[in-house]
């Protein structure tokens, strides 16, 4: 089911397996670094598609956004 404050982004299969190294990485070590330009350009891609789905980033009150979004997203 598909909720209305959902976002769907669609990555190539080359995006994902790249996207998945890089997050397995800092979820093993704290520590989020580029080891192979693919890396920059696969986070390159999904800042383009979030800029296509999102309105928030351009929103006056765009700072109090983003901080209720990190508050949600906070481990408790």
């Amino acid at each position: 089911m598909h909720k209305s404050d959902d976002v769907d982004l669609r990555l190539t299969k080359a995006e994902a397996l790249v996207l998945f190294e890089l997050v397995s990485r800092f979820s093993e070590s704290d520590v989020l670094s580029i080891q192979h330009r693919a890396e920059a350009q696969a986070l390159w891609n999904v800042c383009c598609l979030l800029e296509k789905q999102l309105v928030e980033p351009f929103m006056p009150d765009y700072l109090k956004l983003l901080q209720a979004a990190r508050d949600e997203l906070r481990p408790v």
